[in-house]
């Protein structure tokens, strides 16, 4: 099968998306991805590479949980 045409898995996206395979697993679980291109092996979707290239994942942004919150110095 050419490049172009190689179908992703879940390490291809998690490490195209910079995510864990868990990760992967739980977006499209919840609906987060794209609908795969061939979900023809249960449990095994895979998905064009060109499926990723206009798509871009809802709720990209800064995780305000992340930053550790700054208390004033005298704060208890």
């Amino acid at each position: 099968m050419a490049d172009d045409q190689r179908l992703w898995g879940y390490p291809e996206v998690a490490a195209h998306l910079g995510i864990s395979v868990g990760a992967t697993r739980s977006r499209k679980s919840r609906g987060s991805l794209p609908p795969p291109d061939d979900d023809s092996v249960p449990d095994r979707p895979r998905w064009k590479p060109s499926t990723f290239q206009s798509w871009r994942p809802v709720g990209q942004g800064v995780r305000s949980d992340l930053y550790r919150s700054i208390r004033p110095e005298n704060t208890p």
